[in-house]
């Protein structure tokens, strides 16, 4: 047998990652195989359904017709909720391994999410309204569901968000990542965010944890609504928990590359410039440029 087809001799590699996941510093909670995690690629084929229950014109299959939606709604959330559940199940446990009724609270979860649906459907209709109204390039709202990021990016949030809401750990955390991977958009699911939302274009958006976005808010790519500073415990780790990044209010405009950092408030109709770095609160109707900031009322965008 040539050296190219001789098998590897792996045991002794094997033994060595069993001895390497299981020491205890800094060691992750399902490294050693004890506890179920979630799966990420379960998850993505439960965000594929969900987007499709939602919009099953535009994400189901090609030659369903009007009779046939409710039937194809019904059987893809029947089915879809039945994954999520366990996925949920799943983060339940990781997060609480001792937990006895984790089962119980999965179903509970999953029914509210059910029930949920209606909602963040009506606000994802917003949401894909404000894409197509505020952009000359979009030529129907059916576009902006097939095509345009921000639309993605906040169809994944608005669910992952309501899971947040709801306590489930990792979970939506993993959806988020999901919509950050293929769209660039980064908004972590604790993230408020009000409705008629449109993020255009949307590479390099960072939305943090803590943020507060008003109704109508639009941002441009490149934009981060970040924490200024991190509190520290008595060990030195950043504090979680803290309300630490942006509260933007109603019919705000943040133009590219703008980094507004710290638990400030954008009052609301303020228009913030392209690549402005803001550190403190501007009152409504503001308008805040690199070359100077002027504040008045009645303002209007760049």
């Amino acid at each position: 047998m040539s050296n190219d087809q001789r098998p590897f001799s792996l045991d002794a590699v094997v033994a060595e990652l069993r001895r390497a996941r299981q020491q205890p510093e800094g060691a992750c909670r399902g490294c050693g195989g004890q506890v179920p995690l979630p799966s990420r690629e379960t998850l993505v084929r439960v965000m594929a359904d969900l987007r499709a229950a939602l919009f099953p014109a535009h994400f189901g299959p090609a030659e369903l017709t009007g009779d046939g939606v409710d039937h194809f709604v019904g059987y893809t959330l029947d089915r879809t909720l039945s994954a999520l559940r366990e996925q949920i199940y799943r983060g339940l446990m990781f997060a609480s391994p001792q937990a006895h009724d984790a089962r119980e609270q999965a179903v509970h979860i999953t029914e509210q999410l059910a029930t949920a649906l209606p909602r963040i459907h009506g606000l994802l209709q917003s949401d894909v309204l404000a894409a197509y109204q505020g952009d000359p390039a979009a030529t129907s709202p059916d576009e902006t569901i097939f095509c345009y990021p921000g639309v993605t990016a906040i169809t994944h949030h608005r669910l992952a968000h309501a899971l947040h809401n709801l306590g489930v750990p990792l979970i939506p955390r993993i959806i988020s990542e999901l919509a950050h991977a293929q769209t660039g958009i980064d908004i972590h699911p604790g993230a408020e965010i009000g409705g008629s939302f449109f993020i255009d274009h949307g590479t390099g958006v960072v939305i943090g944890e803590t943020s507060q976005l008003g109704q109508r808010v639009r941002l441009y790519q490149g934009v981060t609504l970040g924490a200024k500073s991190f509190p520290l415990d008595e060990r030195g780790h950043p504090q979680k928990g803290i309300a630490r990044h942006p509260r933007v209010e109603d019919d705000v405009v943040i133009y590219s590359g703008a980094t507004i950092l710290g638990r400030i408030v954008i009052g609301r109709g303020s228009s913030i410039g392209g690549n402005v770095w803001l550190t403190y609160s501007v009152p409504p109707h503001s308008r805040i440029t690199q070359a100077r900031s002027d504040f008045f009322e009645g303002g209007s965008g760049i």
